[in-house]
């Protein structure tokens, strides 16, 4: 048997503990992020700790899956009986199945809501030196629609999707199969309500997820700016290579990680715990789901942890736009006091409406199309969806 879901969750612990000291030895913390991004060593020092802290977590979830003793899930599962549940890993699919799933879903939700997200990424951000966005236009969704397409056309709305395309298949690829992984080994599907364990491997999933996905979030962020200087993805990309140095990629890291683990952790465990409730039953109940419940469940999933990290989400977005002197540091709270005091509290909460307008059809999208897929992969013929 496997074991027991405490002895798991004091893994997981453990190996957090381990990010921490590597993050520390390398000099990842704020307290020293204002004098690693002077240098140009110092910011491959942030970027190397970055990439160590997801190899770690990434290995922490496959061992915790390996302790489940019905499947090994580091490979392809082998043949067994017709109709035996071992084959089955996590909710009916192997490791390798839920990536193919997640980076459909992925691809699909952040492109078919570019548009939307460039509108709340104006928002949010400054202004380039020269350009003269009032605080009026800025609030109001439908003069930055209006704005975008008059100076840009359509094209304006879609300037930086290509770095989305090309990297959201393959960092929700690794956030969903890590996430049933560590849901599997944590206990989270078993029969009621377990939002604890859900959220827990949400919060593992998004390490992963964010370190490959902080890269492209910086550079498709440039590129949708107003006035933005760059011809495309792969000109932005090599100017802040060239300019800023790799550090520049992930500057924004630890400000992602402090917003998406609570957004990942509210997301997740209301996703789940929603799909139960509106089935009526607190047990079991997915081989009666429909379309129409994931959809629900996942635009308010979405939307509710959509409004709740805004502010963190105004940060990010500075700290991934603006000139690396305007604030200084990387750190999170004093960039976020930065701003209060120099626009006041409501500049945290620009951009929320698109936001969450963002938020709830892309995780009802994003959500349907990934158990849609599970579906498929798994052969099950069920119509339904």
């Amino acid at each position: 048997m496997c074991a027991a879901p405490r002895e798991l969750a004091r893994h997981t612990a453990e190996h957090s503990k381990l990010l921490a000291q590597r993050a520390t030895h390398t000099g990842a913390l704020p307290s020293g992020a204002a004098s690693e991004s002077a240098s140009g060593s110092g910011q491959a020092r942030v970027a190397a700790a970055v990439l160590a802290s997801a190899a770690a977590v990434a290995a922490a979830a496959a061992t915790l899956s390996t302790q489940r003793s019905m499947v090994d899930v580091a490979t392809e599962p082998r043949a067994s009986p017709s109709g035996s549940s071992a084959v089955a890993t996590y909710d009916g699919l192997s490791f390798v199945s839920h990536m193919v799933a997640g980076s459909i879903a992925g691809t699909v939700e952040h492109t078919a809501m570019y548009p939307v997200d460039t509108i709340k990424t104006r928002m949010q951000a400054l202004y380039h030196p020269g350009h003269s966005g009032s605080v009026v236009s800025r609030s109001s969704i439908r003069q930055m629609v209006r704005g975008v397409l008059q100076q840009d056309g359509v094209a304006g709305l879609y300037r930086g999707v290509g770095a989305v395309a090309a990297g959201a298949g393959p960092a929700h690829a690794l956030h969903f199969a890590v996430y049933e992984a560590a849901k599997e080994a944590l206990g989270g599907n078993r029969e009621g309500l377990h939002p604890l364990e859900t959220a827990a491997a949400g919060c593992v999933a998004t390490v992963v997820n964010d370190a490959l996905m902080t890269p492209v979030d910086s550079v498709k962020q440039r590129c949708q700016l107003e006035g933005s200087p760059y011809r495309g993805v792969l000109d932005a990309a090599r100017s802040m290579l060239r300019n800023e140095g790799l550090g520049a990629f992930f500057r924004s890291y630890r400000t992602t990680l402090v917003m998406n683990v609570p957004f990942t952790a509210m997301h997740f465990s209301v996703y789940e715990t929603s799909k139960k409730l509106l089935l009526g039953k607190e047990g079991g109940g997915e081989d009666e789901e429909t379309l129409q419940v994931q959809l629900v469940a996942g635009g308010l999933a979405g939307g509710c942890a959509a409004a709740v990290t805004n502010p963190l989400d105004v940060v990010k977005t500075r700290l991934q736009t603006a000139d690396p002197a305007k604030y200084g540091s990387a750190a999170v709270i004093p960039t976020l006091r930065q701003i209060v005091r120099e626009e006041g509290m409501q500049a945290l909460w620009q951009g929320l409406k698109p936001r969450v307008l963002f938020h709830i059809p892309a995780a009802a999208v994003c959500w349907g199309t990934y158990e849609t897929m599970k579906d498929l992969l798994a052969g099950s013929g069920s119509g339904q969806h």
